[in-house]
């Protein structure tokens, strides 16, 4: 019996293209042609983004043999095209939910472990002198109801008990600290920077490249086959056989690639509307002037940040097809929420939007782990759109598991459950949305 053809949940629209095409961080570029022929490797790793990139690069410095393929090219997906919030973060089940779950413990471990992965992305980008335009301190929290800053209260205690100590703002104080919106208080989380992740990808592909990795643009895996010890991946072009297996496509993979993969992630679209640059005049108007990543309460958040270059980025989720139109109807909306957010800027031009795809899992926590019982195959996936330092990090860890240094990761490694009825799996987020905007209150404006 031929193999199932790989299943993607989404229209063509969301991998196309069209759907980056507004985006305004650089591509990365690079000699990567597409992989032809038969090859053997110790280590093949199957997606170009942040998590399969990093665990090439520290694998090939460990001195294995290893190879990248991308069906796009490296950076194509969400790792070249989102809003550069290097911060803590990866899941949505929150601190005190992974303490009931797992145990003070395993919480303080996974905190620890938000934390490094803010400290890699710093540290590679240091040791491979890669300019990705960092700035800030931090990241915002504001909230979008007076009720949302008893939350934004425990958050501090929370952070407090941590070591690390946020500081609370109340609404009064927003405007002269710069932070002037459709706001009720903000919290500052004392960890994370911004960064430009087009040349932060570009410079891990780089790094890796001159490593020793293999990477190869255009070579998606049509299909994954065991033969004893081995795996056998098949491209358009080519037939590798390799020892060990690593699989980073969170958002961007498809169902049977591998079996164990199908319903074990949740794709949602993530979308980023850009200003033209604003004249000092215009953002002394709306009196917001910090560098500062943020971030609204709401559970269909807004994200945003004031670029170095003087554009606003604007970015937010909720829409569940994947077109042409719906990008026009999502564009429109978002459009009204930046006027009603931020009313100086209403009429201001934003000549760019985009989207992508990041990934959920069941149990809204991130993944780094076997696939299945499997003792060479392993994958990270599952960021829940906190993937520049929870992706970077996962990548390493899965390095580390192909060489042999580690074998589990508190949180990150469990069971992966599987959505209830995969192939409808998308179909949840219809009410997902509806009760999250039911939760959040009335939308701005």
């Amino acid at each position: 019996m031929p193999p199932k053809a790989p299943r993607r949940i989404y229209e063509d629209y969301a991998y196309s293209d069209a759907a980056r095409a507004e985006c305004i961080w650089p591509r990365p570029e690079g000699d990567w042609p597409a992989l032809e022929g038969d090859h053997q490797v110790e280590v093949a790793v199957i997606g170009g983004g942040f998590t399969g990139l990093s665990a090439a690069l520290h694998l090939a410095q460990a001195g294995a043999e290893v190879v990248v393929l991308d069906a796009k090219s490296p950076g194509w997906g969400a790792s070249g095209r989102n809003g550069g919030f290097c911060t803590i973060g990866g899941d949505k089940l929150g601190l005190s939910g992974i303490r009931k779950r797992f145990g003070e413990d395993a919480t303080k471990a996974y905190f620890s472990a938000q934390k490094a992965a803010v400290e890699l992305v710093a540290e590679l980008l240091e040791r491979h002198n890669i300019d990705a335009d960092t700035h800030s301190d931090g990241e915002l929290l504001l909230a979008h109801t007076p009720q949302a800053m008893g939350d934004l209260r425990a958050e501090q205690a929370e952070w407090a008990e941590l070591g690390h100590p946020a500081e609370l703002i109340p609404a009064e104080d927003l405007k002269t600290r710069g932070m002037n919106g459709a706001f009720h208080g903000g919290l500052i989380l004392p960890l994370g920077f911004a960064l430009n992740p087009g040349r932060y990808v570009s410079g891990l592909a780089i790094a890796a490249q001159a490593a020793g990795a293999t990477l190869s643009a255009n070579s998606p895996v049509a299909h994954i086959a065991h033969a004893d010890t081995h795996h056998v991946l098949t491209t358009p072009t080519a037939r590798i056989t390799t020892k060990k297996l690593i699989i980073a496509t969170n958002g961007y993979s498809s169902d049977g690639v591998p079996d164990w993969l199908t319903g074990r992630y949740l794709p949602v679209q993530s979308n980023i509307l850009v200003t033209r640059k604003l004249t000092p005049d215009e953002i002394a108007a709306q009196g917001w002037s910090t560098d500062l990543m943020a971030y609204d309460s709401r559970n269909l958040l807004h994200y945003f940040r004031l670029l170095p270059d003087g554009r606003f980025l604007f970015g937010a989720r909720g829409n569940v097809g994947a077109s042409s139109e719906g990008q026009a109807a999502m564009r429109a909306r978002m459009k009204q929420h930046l006027a009603a957010m931020f009313p100086a800027w209403g009429n201001i031009e934003t000549p760019h939007f985009w989207s992508g795809l990041i990934s959920l899992s069941q149990d809204l926590l991130p993944y780094a782990g076997p696939i299945g019982d499997s003792t060479n195959a392993w994958a990270g996936l599952n960021f829940h759109g906190n993937g520049v330092a929870m992706g970077t990090w996962t990548g390493a860890r899965l390095a580390d598991m192909a060489l042999g240094r580690i074998s589990e990761l508190p949180v990150h490694t469990r069971p992966l459950p599987r959505f209830p009825f995969p192939s409808l799996r998308r179909n949840y987020l219809h009410a997902a949305f509806v009760g999250y905007r039911l939760k959040d209150g009335p939308p701005p404006g």
